[in-house]
């Protein structure tokens, strides 16, 4: 498996695909709340096992943190270190970056899943697309 930065339309398809099997289609996350307005000033990522896309993510820069959003595994493809593969990618490319912390708004059953990746929580729990959340911050 291997995890790219999104640079074609078919892959940038590709991650919007997987994001709208997870989060609209399992998490009934309404699909105008899911495909926002932020796609253009984001960094996309998508995971593949051979051609297929199993995973996905994004990345931007919001007020001088990395933030990470739209984690997104397959079903079968959960409890593999899938997740931690497409992690590993957006780490990698924010190591690049002058930036001294990342964040993210996890749902509260993945906090585990982020806190072996360093990851603290910072915020009380909130809701986001009626999924309870908490905000997550790691310094790098």
């Amino acid at each position: 498996m291997k995890a790219i930065q999104a640079t074609t339309e078919e892959q940038l398809n590709d991650a919007f695909k997987i994001r709208k099997k997870v989060f609209v289609d399992e998490q009934h996350v309404d699909v105008a709340e899911e495909i926002d307005e932020y796609e253009n000033d984001s960094i996309h990522f998508v995971l593949y096992d051979d051609q297929k896309a199993v995973a996905a993510g994004r990345f931007r820069v919001v007020e001088g943190k990395g933030k990470v959003e739209r984690i997104c595994v397959l079903p079968s493809y959960r409890g593999k270190g899938t997740g931690k593969m497409i992690m590993d990618a957006i780490h990698s490319y924010a190591s690049g970056m002058d930036i001294k912390v990342l964040k993210l708004n996890a749902q509260t059953h993945a906090i585990p899943f982020y806190e072996k990746l360093g990851y603290q929580v910072v915020s009380s729990e909130f809701l986001d697309a009626g999924i309870p959340h908490k905000t997550m911050e790691k310094e790098v």
